[in-house]
């Protein structure tokens, strides 16, 4: 089982969190079930942050699965404690009953059975997400297969300390047998993942692989690729796109292709092109295309400047589809990533011919799917054009959201006709 493992650099410890101060056990604790951990105030959300954590046994080590009680002390369920992260504790599982190392070996194996019995992914391509971190309750932890290869995703210590027990049943469940392992190194580095945690390679990590989905192939390159190589929460858009584009197509932030490729294999449109603003997912992209045998114009520019040359030029699409990067990361920076979309899809819409298709993507998870619609109809009225939107949509199936969660509803797709 190959590996490949980013860990961490040299950085200034002043900026990792405080580990919640230690407080007394309170009058009865003698009696829980150690290790464990108290909340000071009743929540159903997963993260558990520092001034929500109350007392916690001596015994409760970084990493450990422990017993979680409420404020009047009665039980609450379990979860990942790790003291100096920014998330303290990550509940795992909420009721009285017991829960312990075999619920959570058994909640991997329900992940990866649910995307190839249930959903049978496997039918369609063979690249999907196998575990969706807090929707699959196992925080931290994001596994996708690529083949006969998982790319594995690490932000908790828990999943950290048990990916070597993890592993294998993964690769059981799924028939693959190499494994590509990445981690933050800020990250990594506030939760204390060591190494050694991590088993040893029987062979070196693929720097890359090649997929296929709905019929398209793709080079997923683990090195230079985002996130963990390739967009699996896409899959469904692109096959939708694929049955609805015209014309002259235009995929604005093509990053790999994916789009481009959907509208010139599935949908035949012949005249088609893709511009981005990073030059190795640009060169990836024409390596797809040449992987399908097929020819796309490829662009490698900044999609603002781009956009306002086009517009300047006259030039129009009958199909267009804007899919930036996150542009909010951070809620106290919300100001300035929503003012990059209404400006980019502003610009995206002087693009489209009346009567054409538009559609708009967002992966920033703290913009909730009605405020991002309201921003591209916002775009579209100052423009004095009116959207017919047909369907708003987010990932597939194998991108699932637990109900306590509802942030991880991040990606957001708005379909709709130009008018």
């Amino acid at each position: 089982m190959g590996r490949a493992v980013r860990m961490p650099r040299p950085h200034d410890t002043s900026r990792r969190p405080r580990p919640p101060a230690v407080k007394d056990p309170p009058p009865g604790s003698e009696s829980w079930e150690r290790p464990w951990a108290q909340l000071k105030y009743y929540t159903f959300h997963p993260a558990i942050f520092p001034n929500m954590v109350g007392a916690t046994s001596a015994d409760a080590g970084a990493g450990d699965l422990v017993r979680v009680y409420d404020k009047e002390g009665k039980p609450f369920g379990a979860g990942w404690y790790n003291p100096k992260a920014r998330v303290p504790l990550r509940v795992l599982h909420h009721g009285g009953e017991a829960f312990g190392e075999g619920d959570l070996d058994a909640r991997l194996r329900a992940a990866a059975q649910l995307r190839t019995r249930i959903l049978k992914l496997g039918e369609t391509g063979d690249a999907y997400r196998v575990v969706h971190s807090d929707a699959d309750g196992l925080s931290g932890l994001v596994v996708d297969r690529y083949d006969d290869t998982l790319s594995v995703e690490v932000t908790s210590l828990g999943a950290w300390r048990r990916l070597r027990r993890w592993l294998p049943l993964l690769h059981e469940e799924l028939g693959t047998n190499r494994q590509v392992i990445h981690t933050d190194p800020d990250i990594a580095l506030i939760e204390s993942m060591r190494r050694a945690d991590v088993p040893e390679a029987d062979e070196p990590a693929p720097a890359s692989v090649k997929i296929r989905e709905h019929g398209i192939r793709y080079l997923v390159n683990f090195a230079e690729g985002h996130k963990t190589g390739f967009f699996c929460d896409q899959r469904e858009n692109r096959l939708r796109l694929g049955r609805l584009a015209r014309g002259r197509v235009l995929d604005l932030c093509s990053y790999t292709g994916g789009f481009a490729l959907a509208a010139r294999m599935l949908a035949g449109c012949e005249d088609v092109i893709g511009v981005d603003l990073d030059e190795k997912a640009v060169a990836q992209a024409r390596q797809n295309a040449n992987l399908n045998q097929t020819r796309i114009q490829w662009t490698h520019a900044d999609a603002f400047g781009w956009s306002r040359q086009m517009i300047r030029n006259g030039e129009q699409w009958d199909t267009l589809v804007l899919d930036p990067p996150k542009f909010i990361h951070h809620r106290d920076r919300q100001e300035e990533g929503i003012f990059k979309y209404r400006d980019l899809n502003g610009l995206a819409l002087q693009l489209v011919r009346r009567g054409g298709l538009f559609v708009s993507c967002s992966c920033s998870g703290l913009l909730n799917t009605e405020d991002f619609e309201q921003l591209v109809i916002g775009a579209a009225h100052r423009q004095g054009r009116k959207l017919q939107i047909l369907d708003r949509t987010g990932p597939g199936m194998d991108h699932p959201v637990m109900s306590n969660c509802p942030e991880s509803r991040y990606l957001k797709v708005v379909w709709a006709i130009v008018h």
